[in-house]
């Protein structure tokens, strides 16, 4: 019921019992402050009047009809409602709209609080008056105010609440109270909850707020860096088209302004040359090669005007500790650096997992185009640069950071030297990936290219090093070395590929040299060129640079290679040996040698004659020349300081068994004068030594002496075997500065930059030790006579074969094809009558054991002798003239103006096709050798294609086909082995063929070619000469000095050493360097026809008009022996691959096989054959 109103009831007198009890009258008044809310006009109720009534209706006082109604909730005997006239005829709705609110909150409150009013609320007979299906109902299914409100006023609910109004008013507060306390807590608890699901939600806004925040900024980060890196990208292909630009121009300059340019002929001054040493590198790792120097200069600013200390003199050990900082020491002894045994396996671990990183590798192939980008160093000699290596799916590029302080500050002077700052390279350039060592740490590659140079990149981690070789393609470390592509391979310890390649087995079989395996075992233990911290190290082996004679034979003139060169002075060997049992200091263990045998500053003073090794030199010394004294200018003073001085123990470097020019100061820099007048230049060599290049030749003799053989493992002990380190390099008085060895320092647990950086520079300093590669006593080298027992055996007769063909038209070219590993060995004989044979070669039974066949022994077996050694093709014999057959027919095209020649024709290494040149079409072709059908006619030239040559190559390898013509020019081509055919410029499958390279400078006719891959050399001969030298790239490097009245030049031979010899006129020879020095010039004794030389350049054989074949000595261009006369003059000349039989094609139509055995005239086993 409403707070705001009051309900009377009266009732008539009359029976008060409640079975059929009959209701006269019920009156309700309703208080006069009580207004509705609904309709504010309306008046109040005054009066309800019940009658009796027999039908049960509720009849109106004044006869209203409408105010009279029945309900079906009365009894059945209830009386009629008479409701008393009001001002508004329609009482039921003033009544809703004056209780409807308040209705519904009672019967709210009395369904809430049904189970305790059912138990108060009790009539008078002790009924419930809220049962079910009674009062009730009315207050759960009815909605109607005036069902409750007749309700309410019945009797029943009148005593009832009269009675129990007040006690249960009280009970319903305190039951109000307590729920409304139990309502509290529940809602204090509910708030709690919702106040921490709030608080968690907010931070849940807030984490997932900062994460946007950080995902925003990281998007942004990103975006600008890709901007930053497309940026660098464009930038970077800006410069690298500069630099490509510079050098073009560079290359043009250089042209034009040669002896045999167009500005020098047009009678312009004639500009000095500089020269550099190339980064070309041969097979064995050699780089030879000079080539123009667009920026050379005779650093006339660098000359040291007084005589004061050098800044990079040579420090003796004790005052470089005095000067090192002690906290340094002490720093690296806290870590553990200094006094920990150096761990004899380094890098290993890889090893460990090796089948997990295969196959994380074979699971991790890129589909699409792969980028790939981290921040590297490029190592070169004399800095390492920032920047950025970005590999894509088929290139890869380095782009120096320019910006870095670093190289601002770094000499713009040794910046040009470096062709790698912004560098792009093809994945089908690359050869080999080796991992490397960086200042001690496994953290960089170095790639070979087929470019015959390399490039080395410093990473942040090994992690790094791993991405970027999976990265690139699995070209492993070649094919070289005998160990399957892979990137496995790639990431190999040194100790494993030493284990694992078959190098050592050669050497041991005498396969390769003493010089091949030295830089075998330096390549695989970290040795590179792009580091002078790293720079290949090679032995002493001399030790007279006094006599004026060496005689190689004799003991006493070579180095115990058993000692280091610290411990080969008995006096000097005990002081080192003081030092290290009474070293006392605290933080730097005992050792040796204070000084290293190899360093960056050692390398440069070696090489301080040879651009860019000049320049490197200065930056090093402050930008001027060391004083005089101190200056590399003399080999036995150098052999001298590396017996006597304690601070000098250094070994040599590759160059001093091959690179003459690094003793001549070609490029005229002024080095000063000595306290005792002497001007510093050249090198002063030894008195047995004539010249630089007869220096070097010896020296490299020496080192492929029996003498060396018989003791290089020794020395290979010392220096990448089990004497390195430990017990037995202390046994062996052969410990070094802790800071040079592998293992000694972990820069990546070394946090304080300014520590590292300490680190970094003594390592530097103090050189590098290479990687162990093995640690039990290395086997020494089979000799000679184990592996070759017969080699001493006299042959008794000089010819072991003649084979004359039915046309008796003369064999103008011959190419020995003879190598076991073909599947038919055979000769190629080519006559002046365009016809052709393929002779097959029987290789001798006991050519594979023996090391070499021994044809011809009138000792052998004659059951042994079932084939001669050359079986003439069937096709030719079975078909003698008129019948020649057009399977061996080159054609009847030739221009007749040209006369064939050995020059004419190029077979390639299997015999399957040959190329043939004399066209009167001005084309070159390639006709198939088995079925004589052309397949490639190739046109480039604008006259008559006088020569064609082929490079060097193996079975499988491409090559270069060289051409000449009348038109003055030289083109060179690509051989694709794959495809069989001349390739394209782009080497591409399916390309046209086209020139790589037109190679000018000659002003008549060319009449000789030859080329070499290996040494990227094309040398070729015009009628009127001159002979010139060009790069397979195309650049002219020079023009050979003409000696003497010799005029037109001819023929040319080159080996593979680099010697080459030029025939003159009709007898006149000389022979050149590989950088086109005249070492020596003779005249003949008749016509030469034919010529033909070893692969060592040591020997090489002519052929003249009276049949007479003669064998030189190369760089003495002496004569050795000269075969009986044949039956014709020579035409031609070809070499067996093993050098023991000389082919020679006559006038006659014949071939005859010569007998050749060069240790008659080896320095060391000449003496036998006495």
């Amino acid at each position: 019921m409403s707070s705001g109103s009051t309900m009377t009831a009266t009732a008539e007198p009359g029976s008060q019992d409640a079975a059929g009890e009959k209701m006269d009258e019920i009156s309700l008044r309703r208080s006069d402050s009580v207004t509705s809310h609904d309709a504010p006009n309306q008046e109040g109720i005054s009066a309800i009047r019940v009658e009796s009534s027999a039908a049960g209706e509720v009849k109106p006082s004044d006869g209203d009809d409408e105010s009279r109604y029945t309900t079906s909730q009365l009894p059945k005997n209830a009386p009629s409602f008479t409701v008393a006239p009001v001002s508004v005829a329609n009482l039921t709705e003033k009544l809703e709209r004056a209780l409807g609110t308040t209705a519904a909150l009672l019967r709210e409150i009395v369904l809430d609080f049904t189970p305790y009013l059912s138990k108060t609320l009790i009539g008078s007979h002790g009924q419930e008056l809220l049962a079910e299906g009674k009062g009730l109902s009315t207050f759960k299914d009815s909605t109607s105010v005036v069902e409750l409100v007749m309700l309410l006023c019945s009797q029943e609910w009148q005593n009832s609440l009269q009675k129990h109004a007040g006690l249960a008013f009280i009970e319903l507060v305190n039951e109000g109270r307590l729920l409304s306390h139990a309502m509290k807590d529940h809602i204090v608890r509910v708030a709690n909850e919702a106040e921490f699901i709030l608080n968690r939600m907010r931070a849940d806004d807030v984490l997932k707020h900062a994460e946007f925040e950080t995902l925003c900024a990281h998007s942004l980060h990103q975006h600008k860096e890709n901007a930053k890196l497309c940026d660098r990208l464009i930038t970077s292909a800006r410069r690298r088209d500069h630099t490509f630009a510079r050098r073009t121009v560079d290359k043009i300059l250089t042209v034009m302004m040669d002896s045999h340019g167009t500005w020098q002929m047009s009678g312009n001054t004639k500009v000095k040359r500089y020269w550099k040493l190339d980064n070309w590198e041969d097979d064995c790792r050699r780089r030879r090669r000079l080539v123009p120097n667009p920026y050379g200069t005779s650093h006339g600013e660098a000359v040291l005007r007084s005589s004061g200390p050098s800044t990079t003199d040579e420090i003796p050990l004790e005052d470089a500790m005095q000067q090192a900082e002690e906290p340094l020491h002490a720093r690296l002894a806290s870590l553990g650096f200094g006094h920990r045994e150096v761990p004899l396996e380094v890098g290993e671990d890889i090893d460990s997992n090796s089948e997990e990183l295969e196959m994380e590798y074979n699971n991790s192939k890129n589909v699409g185009p792969l980028t790939f980008t981290t921040e590297c160093r490029l190592i070169a000699p004399g800095f390492a640069l920032k920047g950025t290596l970005s590999i894509t799916s088929n290139d890869l590029y380095f782009d120096a950071d320019e910006e870095d302080p670093e190289f601002q500050n770094m000499d713009i002077e040794v910046i040009r030297y470096c062709d790698n700052l912004h560098g792009h390279w093809s994945f089908y350039d690359i050869r080999a990936i080796f991992a490397r060592r960086f200042l001690l740490q496994s953290t960089a590659l170095e790639i070979f290219m087929s470019t015959r140079s390399s490039v080395m990149f410093a990473f942040n981690d090994h992690a790094a090093v791993k991405k970027v070789v999976r990265a690139l393609p699995a070209v492993g470390i070649g094919t070289k070395y005998g160990i399957p592509q892979s990137r496995y391979a790639s990431l190999m310890s040194p100790r494993k590929i030493f284990r694992q390649s078959n190098m050592t087995v050669k050497w041991q079989r005498r396969e390769i040299s003493n010089f091949e395996y030295l830089m075998y075992l330096n390549t695989i233990a970290g040795r590179t060129y792009n580091d002078l911290n790293q720079f290949p190290v090679f032995p002493w082996i001399l030790v007279n640079y006094e006599s004026k004679e060496l005689d190689l034979s004799q003991p006493a003139n070579y180095r115990d290679l058993s000692k280091p060169v610290g411990a080969l002075n008995p006096s000097r060997k005990k002081f080192f040996e003081e030092r290290y049992t009474t070293w006392e200091h605290d933080q730097i263990p005992a050792f040796h040698y204070g000084t290293h045998y190899s360093t960056a500053a050692f390398v440069l003073s070696w090489l301080m004659r040879q651009e860019p090794f000049t320049t490197f030199f200065l930056n090093l010394q402050g930008g001027k020349f060391d004083h005089a004294d101190r200056t590399f200018a003399s080999m036995a003073q150098a052999w001298k300081n590396c017996q006597r001085d304690t601070s000098d123990v250094k070994e040599l470097i590759p160059e001093f068994f091959y690179l003459p020019e690094m003793l001549v100061n070609s490029n005229r820099f002024n080095f000063g004068k000595q306290d005792d007048g002497t001007l510093v230049g050249d090198v002063q060599l030894p008195p047995w030594a004539t010249s630089p290049d007869d220096f070097v030749r010896l020296h490299r003799m020496a080192l492929e002496s029996e003498f060396v053989s018989c003791q290089l493992h020794e020395w290979i002990d010392l220096i990448f075997g089990y004497k390195q380190r430990g017990p037995e390099a202390v046994r062996a008085t052969n410990v070094f500065y802790y800071l040079t060895y592998e293992g000694s320092v972990d820069l990546e647990n070394v946090d304080d930059p300014i520590m590292k950086d300490a680190i970094q520079n003594q390592i530097r300093n103090f050189g590098q030790t290479p990687t162990q590669l093995l640690r039990e006593p290395h086997t020494p080298r089979s000799s000679l006579m184990h592996v070759s027992p017969m080699i001493f055996r006299p042959i008794l007769e000089d010819t072991c074969g003649s084979v004359k063909f039915p046309s008796s038209s003369p064999i103008c070219h011959i190419s020995a094809n003879t190598f076991p590993q073909l599947p038919t060995p055979s000769i190629v004989t080519i006559a002046v009558n365009h016809t052709y044979a393929i002779n097959r070669w029987n290789v001798p039974t006991n050519a594979a054991g023996s090391g070499g066949a021994n044809y011809g022994d009138a000792g052998a077996d004659p059951s042994q002798a079932v084939l001669p050694l050359m079986t003439v093709d069937p096709i030719v014999a079975t078909n003698p003239p008129p019948h020649n057959p057009t399977r061996r027919h080159l054609g009847n095209d030739f221009d007749q103006r040209v006369q064939l020649r050995s020059g004419s024709f190029a077979t390639t290494v299997d015999s399957r096709y040959i190329i043939a040149c004399g066209f009167w079409d001005h084309s070159f072709r390639v006709i198939s050798a088995d079925t004589g059908r052309l397949t490639q006619c190739i046109y480039g030239h604008y006259g008559t294609v006088t020569c064609v040559a082929r490079s060097e190559c193996n079975i499988t390898s491409d090559c270069y086909i060289a051409t000449g013509a009348e038109d003055c020019t030289v083109l060179l081509w690509v051989w694709n082995a794959r495809n069989q055919c001349i390739s394209g410029d782009g080497n591409v499958p399916g390309e046209g063929p086209s020139a790589k390279a037109t190679l000018t400078g000659h002003e008549d006719a060319i009449t000789s070619i030859v080329v070499s891959a290996e040494l990227g050399l094309v040398l070729s001969a015009s009628k009127g000469g001159p002979v010139l030298m060009h790069s397979t790239l195309g650049e002219l490097l020079r023009s050979l000095e003409v000696p003497g009245e010799f005029r037109a030049p001819d023929l040319l031979i080159m080996s593979r050493e680099g010697m080459f010899v030029t025939k003159y006129d009709h007898a006149n020879m000389a022979v050149y360097s590989l950088n086109g020095k005249l070492l020596k010039a003779v005249t003949g004794p008749e016509k030469i026809e034919s010529m033909v030389i070893t692969r060592d350049g040591e020997y090489f054989v002519t052929g003249g008009e009276k049949g007479i074949v003669r064998l030189w000595r190369t760089f003495t261009l002496t004569p050795l022996y000269s075969y009986p006369s044949l039956d014709g003059p020579v035409r031609s000349l070809a070499l067996s691959h093993d050098h023991r039989i000389i082919f020679v094609g006559l006038s006659n139509g014949s071939v005859t096989l010569l007998n050749l055995d060069l240790n008659k005239w080896h320095q060391e086993y000449q003496k036998r054959y006495d």
